[in-house]
């Protein structure tokens, strides 16, 4: 069986490329909004932090750069890479070009199990937040895979089914809302839902810090099986792999780093389909190569389009969740186009 390769030269100059633009706009995204405050604000405010001999930044500024901007630009990122990671596992795991969590109803999963602890009060914590979040989550794909039990996972098939789900849980969240929640509440989780890097702090970016390496290194670790998987189940079976098992692990990796970016940032759409198919484009499929240069890149670009949510209608801000969405459907339709399915 041969895989299609890029040259080692593009390999390489992707990720390189993209580990260069996320150094150079992580702490550009911090600089600016509607207080510019620049590399010298900047490098001030994590000096006093470390203790240097510097000059501290005023009180308010120092709070914008350290309790806000900072948090919201490394949860930008961590959450991007996820979401692409996400997406590419499930592309090879369902071997459908257009799957990702958004489309496959996960996303609508975790946002109901977040909604109903959040408005339920079952738990206000981080951790409480996300267990909902991954158990919604868990139960959409779970349904998810039920529903295709018969047909299997046909290309438009399980994108259909997932629109279903999605619907299905976007409509209990609604259910919630409106039996639960007081019009404060019902407004912020609104906007909550459509996806946002403000509500990021020190403490769900620590969450976030912890379960986002380990799920990416977990999906790495099966970068051969997803290589088998991408050509089927029996191909894959041929090679060795242990089909069920590793199927089941990479599922339950990719609702949980679902859970987690839901939990936190609310959902965010087309992340996982945009980036996955842009870098394989560059790179190839070999997912050992595939994978970091996804995070890597998926990372770059939330950083972009929270940064472009920020001051594209300053001083108000546009939730990320809407940027992805705006960019994200049209090449989803260039996607459907080119395989022939629309």
């Amino acid at each position: 069986m041969d895989i299609p390769r890029r040259p080692p030269a593009a390999r390489v100059a992707v990720p390189l490329r993209a580990a260069g633009s996320l150094a150079g706009w992580g702490p550009e995204a911090v600089c600016i909004g509607t207080a510019d405050v620049g590399w010298t604000g900047l490098a001030r405010a994590l000096g006093s932090r470390l203790g240097l001999a510097v000059e501290p930044l005023p009180p308010l500024l120092d709070s914008l750069v350290w309790d806000l901007r900072l948090p919201r630009v490394l949860m930008a990122a961590l959450v991007g890479a996820s979401l692409a990671v996400c997406g590419t596992v499930l592309q090879a795991v369902t071997r459908n070009a257009l799957a990702d969590p958004y489309l496959l109803g996960v996303s609508s999963g975790a946002s109901a199990g977040a909604v109903t602890v959040l408005v339920l009060g079952v738990g206000a914590s981080a951790l409480g937040l996300t267990g909902g979040a991954f158990a919604g989550a868990v139960l959409s794909f779970a349904l998810l895979l039920l529903l295709l039990r018969r047909t299997g996972p046909d290309s438009v098939r399980i994108v259909l089914t997932g629109v279903v789900v999605g619907q299905l849980f976007t409509a209990l969240t609604s259910l919630v809302l409106m039996a639960s929640a007081d019009a404060d509440t019902t407004r912020a989780v609104t906007h909550w839902l459509l996806g946002s890097m403000a509500p990021a702090r020190w403490d769900t970016v620590t969450v976030c810090a912890i379960v986002t390496p380990l799920g990416l290194v977990a999906a790495w670790l099966c970068s051969n099986a997803l290589d088998g998987l991408a050509f089927g189940t029996d191909t894959a079976a041929s090679l060795g792999i242990g089909v069920r098992r590793t199927r089941t692990l990479l599922l339950v990796v990719t609702a949980v780093l679902t859970a987690v970016a839901v939990a936190t940032v609310g959902a965010i759409g087309f992340v996982g389909l945009i980036v996955p198919h842009g870098v394989r484009f560059l790179v190839g499929p070999l997912h050992r190569v595939l994978l970091p240069c996804a995070a890597l890149v998926g990372a770059v670009f939330l950083v972009w389009t929270d940064a472009l949510a920020r001051i594209a209608f300053a001083p108000r801000e546009v939730p990320v969740g809407v940027i992805t969405a705006l960019l994200g459907v049209p090449l989803f339709l260039l996607v459907l186009r080119r395989r022939g399915d629309l």
